[in-house]
């Protein structure tokens, strides 16, 4: 257990890390995430007041969808990023991490908010754990019925019951797994949740597996992806390719860093493209987030490792760990590998090159050096 965030939180159970990643890939995952802040936002023009403080469009959410979004300062830079779910035509639920809960609580206040509009912190009273993995659905339809599962699509929510508890049920989570929930429960009915949901087969999982699944999903974690680099800058939103989901498409509206927001996307894009001709040190992208994965190495990545091109610096590890990968013609929980993975701040000018596409040299804080390479994506393994 680890002071997190102001709380105290599990780094791993009994069965350790590597086992919890293997049995969220394989079976199904536990997580206590009632250390995110849950601010409750309700009345006339609720979504009207969201939409200027959000970086994406709470109105095109219909009551009973979800979705990715940020709080941006001026600057193009986050403040934090967030989850945004709409529960009825003027009743939204953000989510947000833990550490930044009550900058977040007054950002949202620092320019008024509207008669007709109530905030409200629900940190306390609403508990909030994370089933993820293949048998996630079986295992919560045992005990809340298959008919009270929200639709099978990413992004859904519903409210049910739970002995005579209404919980709110929503498939969204940070593991890349494709069946996943997370539950919103009142604090008086947490502890009875997760006894049956580990009953019915779950297992538990604490920090250090939730960090590596959410690496091996390539998502990027504030204070590391996210907030100020190693400088002490803003690193900007763009910089991060989830920016494409959570900032809203040009034409919905002025909000809170859209004026930054829409010069960085028009530059993400001619990177892509390959037509940027702002020379590397005048961008607003000098360096972009890529995923990488060392080879030859089995020791794990870690954040400040330095990336070297052809012996020039062209960027650090933000993120680093190691995951299990099965070996060829094994399941993943008889015999496993450790694949070396991170995600880091790469330069943006040569990340479209030939040879930025080879490898680069990682210089750990000892300066040993490693081989990494970037990789279009960290996907989940085969489940074999």
């Amino acid at each position: 257990m680890v002071p997190f965030g102001g709380w105290h939180m599990p780094v791993q159970y009994a069965t350790g890390i590597t086992r919890e990643h293997i049995a969220t890939r394989t079976n199904a995952g536990l997580f206590d995430v009632s250390h995110m802040g849950r601010i409750r936002c309700k009345g006339a023009g609720a979504a009207e007041y969201l939409a200027s403080v959000l970086t994406n469009d709470p109105r095109t959410l219909v009551p009973g969808q979800a979705h990715y979004t940020l709080l941006a300062n001026e600057q193009g830079g986050a403040i934090d990023d967030a989850y945004l779910y709409r529960l009825g035509v003027e009743d939204f639920l953000l989510v947000v991490n833990a550490s930044n809960r009550e900058k977040d609580w007054e950002s949202l206040r620092a320019d008024g908010v509207p008669a007709g509009v109530v905030l409200d912190d629900e940190s306390e009273r609403l508990a909030m754990v994370a089933l993820q993995g293949p048998r996630a659905g079986e295992i919560l339809a045992s005990l809340i019925g298959s008919g009270a599962l929200p639709e099978a699509r990413r992004n859904r929510v519903r409210s049910a019951m739970f002995g005579s508890s209404e919980i709110i049920v929503a498939r969204t989570g940070y593991t890349g797994e494709s069946v996943c929930f997370e539950l919103f429960v009142p604090r008086p009915a947490a502890i009875a949740l997760w006894q049956r949901l580990l009953d019915a087969g779950a297992q538990p999982v604490g920090l250090g597996a939730r960090d590596s699944l959410r690496l091996e999903a390539g998502l990027p974690l504030y204070g590391h992806e996210l907030g100020l680099d190693a400088d002490g800058n803003d690193i900007p939103i763009f910089a991060n390719a989830l920016a494409r989901f959570g900032v809203r498409p040009v034409g919905q509206g002025a909000y809170i860093g859209s004026a930054a927001l829409e010069k960085q996307r028009a530059e993400y894009a001619s990177i892509v493209n390959g037509s940027c001709i702002t020379p590397p040190h005048q961008r607003l992208l000098r360096r972009l987030v890529k995923p990488i994965a060392a080879f030859v190495s089995r020791r794990p990545l870690r954040a400040g490792y330095q990336l070297f091109l052809g012996g020039e610096p062209v960027g650090y590890v933000t993120s680093g760990t190691s995951v299990p990968v099965a070996r060829e013609g094994a399941r993943l929980d008889d015999h496993a590998d450790m694949r070396p993975i991170g995600l880091a701040l790469v330069r943006s000018d040569i990340l479209y090159s030939p040879s930025a596409r080879v490898s680069f040299a990682v210089h750990d804080a000892h300066g040993e050096v490693m081989a990494a390479a970037l990789v279009e994506r960290n996907l989940p393994p085969a489940r074999k």
